[in-house]
């Protein structure tokens, strides 16, 4: 089975035909762009994932990671791709081009990103990593931590980590217990024990930099006294040579269920020597500076899923076009016959067009999301750049929460299109699974995304993002209701909205309440079902627009005519796939969901008052 990334033709439809990405281009911080440098980068992004990316993505999972005498190498395979991943700069594409950057916006990056994430997201945390952290030296660091750290950490000749997790903490960082004091010179003495620390020890870069949540002594309790520290594994000179090693010992490396290529470490620092650390930011600024990397590695996250649920549905396709079984109903008592593709038959078709509506949703919400970025770049209205903020607000946990989980239910959905062979290795589907279960656990799990909706996002300046949002959707459903083909999706959107709405206000109204646990109880249902409405937003939006291209394909034809049109003319066929995975997901998938948001709003609490000897 030929190996697979991405969908080339949806990634173009969404940049270029729903977004308008071209429109960035009469942006002041854009114009040196044009919208052939921006396919270039795409182009060159999408060949060096198919040629020296993908082939690892097999072999990193059988040859795992080693472990031995307190370090980790990591698989063979990814060496040579790292390195021309560095020599290709394709690490930062978004940021400043002194730094190592390409200054891209982030709607282009998205593209050239999903490609690479979609080829082997487990050789990409190396990069996208060092990114995250080098953002955070980007916006808070002095200019002496920028000459020493960033371009390396942008260009991913360095590598970097997070490390955050404790044993006794888990996603509570108020209660963690690393500490850091000051030294004569400036630099703190860290000390304590982090936890499942994605590449947290390996040998493809030179130097690793660890951001380091610590506490100073004397600081606030909980969150409030929390600092965030710079701590290389090797310390970097003031003349930015390497130094003596700094005391980081890696103790242990886990055994996962999925990613094998990616050590996810248990790190000790400062027990068996000094381990030397400088301050980013102010003390106890450490979870405001944190947060600007895990919301960015929380979109990749959501990309992360978004990928591996595209190729299980590429690979399911292809698979349901080839293999032969059964035949067709009506006829399956005549031997004679001969067996069927099981895309024929109903039921296949049902799971591919759900996988096909999710994977395209899902797209488009990611690649909006980054616009949202852009538009905060360049939009000159402060009106304008704080709605766009807004949204990214609120769609940064539907972003992460949503795309995991369904991107997971895709990938068991294609499991289940192999049938049997989809459990072996003989096919890529049970690593995908594998795979991307991690994105619902991991950079805050999902029930913690949950939370942060309900008790921040929902409320955030008095729900100004929900009214973004809402405002957002509303705008594309009345759209739909002046045109004939789609009117009636439009006013089903709409009646969703209004339910969506109402839970968001019954839930709010419960947390004044004595019942307010009930409504946390009910925190990730809502966020779900929100996330459904957002999709079925996505592709009504998409749908608009595949609508008004086929007329002009379609127009003065016969039935017959159509039908071949349909059948043979690929973008015939593409703009008819938008407008019946709209009519899928509105017809069969909203529904559900606004029976979620009834019962929602009764704000049952069942699972809050069942005791614990209950269960």
């Amino acid at each position: 089975m030929a190996q697979i990334i991405s969908d080339q033709r949806d990634i173009d439809f969404i940049l270029y035909e729903q977004l308008n990405a071209e429109e960035l281009l009469k942006s002041e911080k854009y114009n040196d762009f044009n919208k052939k440098m921006f396919d270039m980068v795409i182009k060159e992004a999408r060949n060096f994932s198919i040629k020296e990316i993908l082939p690892t993505f097999t072999q990193c999972d059988r040859q795992g990671v080693e472990f031995k005498n307190n370090a980790v190498k990591a698989p063979e395979c990814f060496k040579r791709a790292h390195k021309l991943l560095i020599q290709g700069e394709w690490g930062a594409l978004t940021e400043n081009p002194d730094f190592g950057g390409q200054g891209l916006p982030h709607t282009v990056a998205q593209a050239a990103l999903e490609y690479m994430i979609g080829a082997n997201y487990t050789l990409m945390t190396y990069a996208i990593l060092g990114v995250g952290a080098g953002k955070m030296v980007d916006l808070f660091g002095t200019d002496k931590q920028k000459q020493l750290f960033l371009k390396k950490m942008y260009t991913c000749e360095w590598g970097s980590t997070m490390l955050l997790t404790e044993p006794q903490a888990g996603s509570d960082l108020g209660a963690i217990t690393t500490t850091a004091e000051k030294n004569n010179d400036g630099t703190y003495k860290i000390t304590g024990s982090k936890i499942f620390i994605t590449n947290g020890e390996q040998d493809l870069t030179d130097n690793i930099i660890h951001p380091v949540l610590a506490r100073v002594k004397n600081a606030p309790l909980g969150t409030k006294g929390i600092s965030i520290f710079i701590v290389p594994k090797i310390w970097v000179n003031k003349d930015g040579s390497l130094g003596e090693t700094n005391n980081i010992v890696c103790t242990g490396v886990e055994e996962k269920m999925g990613i094998h290529g990616s050590p996810t470490c248990s790190l000790s620092l400062g027990e068996k020597g000094e381990c030397k650390g400088l301050l980013l930011g102010r003390e106890n600024q450490g979870m405001e500076i944190m947060f600007h990397m895990m919301n960015r590695v929380r979109l990749e996250v959501g990309t992360q899923a978004l990928t591996n649920a595209s190729c299980a549905y590429l690979y399911a396709l292809d698979y349901a076009k080839q293999r032969l079984q059964g035949r067709s109903l009506g006829k399956s008592a005549d031997k004679n016959i001969s067996q069927i593709p099981i895309i024929k038959h109903p039921d296949v078709k049902r799971m591919l067009i759900k996988m096909k509506s999710y994977v395209e949703g899902i797209r488009s919400l990611i690649y909006f999301t980054a616009l949202c970025f852009d538009k905060v770049d360049i939009l000159k209205s402060d009106d304008e750049k704080e709605h766009y903020a807004d949204l990214i607000e609120i769609l940064t946990p539907i972003v992460k929460a949503y795309s995991s989980e369904k991107g997971f239910d895709v990938c068991v959905e294609a499991m289940q299109i192999f049938g049997g062979y989809g459990y072996t290795r003989e096919y890529p589907i049970e690593q995908l699974v594998r795979d991307c279960k991690i994105t619902s656990i991991y950079e805050g799990a999902n029930g913690i995304q949950a939370i942060d909706f309900l008790g921040r996002k929902l409320t955030f300046k008095k729900g100004a993002a929900l009214r973004a949002l809402i405002h957002e959707i509303l705008k594309t459903a009345s759209n739909a209701e002046k045109n004939k083909t789609l009117e009636n999706f439009g006013k089903d959107l709409k009646k969703a909205v209004v339910k969506l709405e109402q839970a968001c206000k019954k839930t709010l109204e419960t947390i004044k309440t004595t019942k307010f646990e009930s409504a946390f109880a009910n925190a990730h249902p809502l966020l779900k079902a929100t996330g459904d409405v957002v999709i079925a937003w996505m592709l009504l939006w998409q749908a608009l627009i595949a609508d008004s291209k086929l007329k002009k394909i379609l127009e003065g034809k016969t039935e017959n005519e159509k039908n071949e049109i349909l059948r043979k003319n690929k973008n015939g066929a593409f703009y008819n796939g938008k407008i019946m995975a709209a009519d899928f997901f509105i017809n069969t998938i909203l529904p559900v969901t606004i029976g979620k948001f009834d019962a929602i709003i009764k704000q049952n609490n069942a699972a809050v008052n069942i005791s614990e000897n209950s269960f």
